[in-house]
């Protein structure tokens, strides 16, 4: 039994140092439903989603409006150009969280993964935009 359990052991301990070794990567053509900006959460029920295609061009839903921009990758650098957007009023608050997103997202300097597998764009200083792969169907 003692040999069994160690067999057992050695075997996930290499399954998991393979999986650690992976580099991981930024999916193209994947949308990413943000959940956070900087230091606050989304406005409940509110949408904002960031597409980055093959390219070099981002967009998607700021809450109110569509946005678009440029993007550069390379490794774990990524930046993005001035970003554009259709021009629709809505509610005052989800304006205000609109224009936190585009103004965080112009600031953007590198990407990475969390240990729970939540895409995070991180400015030179402060908290990232935390996003989430969009499930099919949503």
């Amino acid at each position: 039994m003692k040999h069994l359990s160690t067999v057992f052991l050695l075997g996930t301990s290499l399954v998991l140092a393979g999986c650690a070794s992976d580099k991981v990567k930024l999916e193209p053509n994947r949308t990413y439903v943000v959940e956070w900006i900087g230091e606050r959460p989304l406005i409940d029920n509110s949408y904002v989603t960031i597409t980055l295609d093959d390219d070099g061009r981002a967009f998607g839903t700021g809450g109110c409006n569509h946005w678009f921009a440029s993007y550069t990758l390379k490794d774990q650098q990524i930046s993005f150009g001035q970003a554009g957007s259709t021009r629709m009023m809505c509610a005052p608050a989800l304006m205000e969280q609109e224009q936190r997103f585009l103004d965080a997202l112009g600031k953007v300097q590198r990407w990475d993964l969390s240990a729970t597998d939540q895409l995070r764009l991180w400015p030179a200083e402060g908290k990232p935009i935390r996003m989430w792969p969009e499930e099919s169907g949503v």
